[in-house]
């Protein structure tokens, strides 16, 4: 039997990508995509040890941050766009972790989804 060869898997650079921040009352997650949408890495709260109540914490927000500059450092990311939805409390301090680790963010959007009329309202009840 003749083992194949095997190649060294080259990773491509990608200079502009984009970090998409998803902060719930319960976790945060933190995307790193390049400009096509295709996932680079990622990163959350649970996935870096924090349980419970923990999770949803400004701290634990920038320990994914953290995580997530350094697969960009791999890539050779060198500015981000940082799409933000959600409400959570990690949301600024994302934000701050990514700058803090030497990666230049061009633009901030805000995606939090907003109800535009809200849900459909109750039946009105038969007396």
């Amino acid at each position: 039997m003749v083992k194949a060869k095997s190649r060294k898997k080259v990773r491509r650079s990608v200079p502009h990508g984009m970090v998409h921040v998803k902060a719930t009352y319960n976790n945060t997650i933190i995307t790193l995509t390049d400009e096509k949408g295709d996932v680079l890495g990622w990163s959350s709260s649970g996935a870096n040890g924090f349980k419970g109540p923990r999770k949803a914490t400004p701290y634990a927000a920038q320990t994914n941050a953290e995580k997530v500059a350094q697969v960009a450092n791999l890539y050779g990311v060198q500015s981000v766009d940082v799409l933000v939805k959600g409400v959570g409390s990690g949301r600024e301090q994302a934000i701050r972790g990514i700058e803090a680790n030497g990666i230049t963010i061009t633009s901030i959007t805000d995606m939090t989804p907003m109800p535009h009329n809200g849900c459909r309202r109750k039946k009105p009840r038969r007396v």
